[in-house]
């Protein structure tokens, strides 16, 4: 072997032997087991960073891993092509987005594959062409036919200047994004997928999930939002009533005002009349259409001038506020606050002179002196305050008010969900055409399925407000597919969580073009047995593709309910930050160091060095990982994400950590190199029980995703390796040593187990090589320390060989110098053994 690692000429051989011998490239095999793996797919944004190569190796590290024991492994990439970068790359840079969109790709194609990726490319999909999305169509004219799919009209972010919907991101400060014009709440004519009719299966499918993180099936079953509540009326005292949703109604008692949404049918009566309604409802709508823009928002009330008659206490009476901060469509637009036990009806009792009652007391506290300042009580307790409902508890206290509702045939107890069905409307161009007509004769026509794919024009105007395929001359304009009349084809686009819904199950069947996959193919390799990706993605990404596996299920396509049985959420990749004297940020590449402090490298102007942060091209605290690959190679950069901290944990990304990974690779390559397999010393035994143990322990650490732990083992056993050689250790060991420990990296650190492999001697390649076997035998740990009491106490502890019979056992605790002090000459009565655990002296 030689004495140095050519690391560039090795890594760019053996990424060339795997695609020229299509190693990864894998076929359905019914005589052995599966395993899918899959790694979130990205969006062709032109450049890898460094939260790619964290995402990728640990996916990698599983597909090689679980290849080696004998699975049969899919482990493949695609990109999620559509959205609106491609558009504002249009529009800035006079690129076509398809144009823009795969130059980006074959650039990131390139990239990843300076990794080493032990991918299937030829299973690669790409959304935004036909031959992927005509299948969408299709599911969404099934989901159409099996009511699944649906027109209603729904409050959106409208840009009065580019004419056009903006997402709830594309909201800053009340602004549009792009144009700086102040942002309308507008009712549109929207589709929606009915994700709401499988809200109970969501939740109890999260119950058989055992293989995803507690903190994300919590964050669904929170999104999700089951609720028993009461649904009640208020009577107005000027006549009428006003119908309530709460989910406390153990409160009723300690109940204020009632608030209405701004876009509730009473406030659009009250704007018809009065101007100062009408302004305030107009001033809400240029706030965010999200729960969590409401949310934040400062809240703010409109004083209708109404009340309504409190059900319990006669003659007490609640003002009716417009509030900015309540959704229509939960509930029903109008709650009831109490402010004593709610912190956002609290600062709105505080904004308004609102009354404050506590009517629920932790336990311990006397009512004379509780009561309530800054901060609402949200806790257990017991009802005071309330009448027939005091002493009760307040689970009790609900089901009392919502029983006495319904005797009263006013209100009746019933079960709402936070969730709302999933608009998939977008005014956008790129994207998947919804495949509809409108026939002003016949309604809303569904494209037939022989005229799929609806593709998107090619031509389009982006400098012109609106959406440029409402906007284009020609496009939408065609005849019904049911009358012949002139009709216009839907002109919005499916949302792109769209595609990743189902991106997975396409890519166990990437090449067919009747249908997105076949069912026995995907009957085989779903679901997915390990899915890796960031907890950003916990609560919209996991759910719609947990609810379009159910939709799929039930128009025929799909056998199984969800889609990824294991989940895994990595952490980020941070770095520190750095700004000039003016304060603009610093690229880490910028600066260099100087004395005890960090300069500019242009001018030697002194740098600050700031918070450790997620990288992000804002604050420019970002590392070209082709950069680092082209220095250091790929295993170094692979071993460094692995091995710096557990993988569900933020890394910091550090120069010392890459270098140190760089070190410890030549180790290896020196270890490999210049070993002598003719020695015949050293302690043979002990060397094989390391090194079986190490299979042992490493094998269990890939299982559990304790990949830190798994090099941490590398290291101790190429510690031992190294010294075992230096001591002139037996041949035959010291080669199983090495040759083991090139089967145990080659998961972590490919290019260099295949480079080490092939100079030991061997014709195979290590990415077809089996994981080795612990042997039983040697796991087995022929000593055990017991402990030796005295009357009880603990006096000493003896290393004796394991099953020592029990007079030897006694023996040895008896000839034990501290037992001997402890017995002060005294003979023992009798002498207790537990085999392997204890020995008990009785005097």
């Amino acid at each position: 072997m030689q004495d140095r690692y050519n690391v560039r000429e090795a890594e760019a051989r053996w990424q060339k032997t795997w695609e020229e011998r299509k190693t990864f490239n894998v076929t359905e095999d019914a005589g052995k087991k599966k395993f899918y793996a899959l790694a979130m797919f990205p969006y062709p944004s032109g450049h890898l960073h460094m939260g790619h190569v964290r995402n990728y190796s640990l996916s990698d590290v599983v597909a090689r891993f679980k290849r080696a024991q004998g699975y049969n492994v899919l482990n493949p990439m695609g990109w999620d092509a559509f959205g609106l970068p491609a558009e504002n790359a249009a529009l800035e840079k006079s690129v076509p987005p398809a144009q823009w969109t795969h130059e980006n790709i074959a650039v990131m194609k390139n990239q990843l594959k300076l990794m080493g990726l032990a991918i299937d490319w030829s299973r690669e999909v790409t959304t935004c062409v036909p031959e992927y999305y005509k299948h969408e169509q299709k599911f969404f004219l099934d989901f159409l036919k099996a009511g699944l799919a649906y027109q209603k009209e729904s409050m959106v972010n409208w840009d009065p200047v580019d004419n056009c919907v903006l997402a709830n991101e594309q909201v800053e400060d009340g602004r549009g994004w792009r144009s700086g014009a102040l942002v309308e709440r507008r009712k549109l004519t929207q589709w929606f997928l009915k994700i709401t009719a499988f809200a109970d299966d969501l939740l109890e499918g999260l119950k058989q999930l055992e293989g995803w993180p507690e903190k994300v099936r919590l964050m669904q079953e929170n999104w999700i939002g089951k609720s028993r509540g009461l649904k009640f009326h208020f009577d107005i005292t000027d006549g009428g009533e006003l119908e309530i949703f709460t989910t406390r109604p153990d409160t009723i008692f300690g109940a204020s005002f009632v608030a209405i949404s701004p876009d509730h049918p009473l406030a659009a009566q009250l704007a018809a009349k009065d101007k100062g309604v009408a302004d305030f409802i107009a001033e809400c709508h240029h706030s965010g259409t999200s729960e969590v823009a409401l949310e934040t928002a400062e809240k703010k009330g409109f004083d209708t001038g109404l009340q309504v008659k409190h059900p319990f206490i006669p003659h007490k009476k609640l003002r009716v506020f417009i509030a900015n901060f309540v959704l229509m469509d939960y509930g029903t637009g109008a709650i009831f606050g109490c402010p004593a036990h709610d912190q956002r009806d609290l600062d709105f009792a505080g904004k308004y002179g609102l009354e404050v009652i506590p009517v629920i007391i932790p336990e311990g506290e006397n009512p004379e002196t509780f009561g309530i300042d800054t901060a609402a009580y949200a806790g257990p307790g017991s009802l005071y305050n309330s009448d027939f409902l005091n002493g009760l508890s307040v689970e009790n206290a609900k089901a009392e008010v919502i029983r006495r509702f319904e005797a009263l045939g006013k209100g009746e107890g019933t079960t709402l969900y936070r969730l709302r069905d999933w608009g998939i409307s977008r005014q956008r161009y790129w994207g998947c055409p919804i495949p509809v007509i409108h026939c002003p004769k016949c309604g809303i026509v569904p494209v037939p399925e022989k005229d799929l794919p609806v593709t998107l024009p090619a031509e389009v105007d982006f400098a012109k407000p609106g959406n440029p395929i409402a906007n284009h001359p020609t496009w939408k304009k065609t005849s019904c597919p049911a009358c012949g009349a002139a009709a216009e084809r839907e002109t919005d686009t499916f949302d792109t969580f769209f595609e990743s819904s189902w991106y997975q199950f396409r890519y166990t069947d990437p090449h067919n073009t009747a249908k997105g996959f076949d069912k026995d193919k995907v009957g085989y390799w779903a679901p997915i047995d390990q899915y890796i990706g960031g907890v950003e993605h916990a609560v919209m990404h996991l759910l719609y593709a947990r609810f379009f596996t159910k939709a799929l299920k039930k128009c025929g396509y799909l056998d199984f309910d969800e889609p990824f049985t294991a989940l895994f959420t990595q952490g980020m990749v941070t770095h520190e930050t750095y700004k000039d004297e003016q304060g603009k940020w610093l690229y880490p590449t910028e600066i260099e160091k100087a004395g005890d402090g960090w300069v500019r490298k242009s001018d030697q102007k002194p740098v600050s060095v700031g918070r450790i942060e997620k990288m992000s091209k804002s604050k420019k605290n970002t590392v070209d990982p082709v950069e680092i690959m082209a220095a250091y190679g790929a295993d170094a950069i692979r071993l460094f994400v692995l091995s710096d901290s557990p993988p569900e944990r933020d890394l910091e990304w550090s120069e010392a950590g890459i270098d140190g990974a760089w070190k410890y690779i030549n180790r290896l390559w020196r270890l490999a190199a210049l070993a002598k397999f003719d020695g015949k010393g050293g302690d043979a035994d002990g060397m094989r029980r390391k090194i079986h143990r190490t299979i042992h322990d490493m094998t269990q650490d890939l299982d559990r995703f304790h990949f830190n732990k798994a090099v941490a083992r590398l290291r101790e056993l190429s510690n031992a390796l190294e010294d075992f050689s230096a001591a002139g250790g037996a041949g035959p060991v010291l080669k199983e040593g090495i040759e083991t420990l090139v089967r145990l990296m080659a998961p972590l650190m490919p290019h260099l187990a295949e480079e080490i492999w092939t100079q030991l001697g061997h014709q195979t390649l290590i990415a077809e090589t089996p994981w080795p076997e612990a042997e039983a035998a040697l796991l087995i740990n022929d000593t055990v320390t017991m402990a030796i009491q005295v009357n009880g106490k603990l006096r000493a502890t003896v290393t004796l060989p394991k099953d020592l019979d029990q007079k030897s056992a006694e023996k040895a605790a008896l000839d034990n110098t501290h037992i001997q002090k402890a017995l002060e000459g005294k003979p023992p009565r009798k002498v207790i053994v537990v085999p392997n655990r204890i020995i008990n002296v009785v005097v």
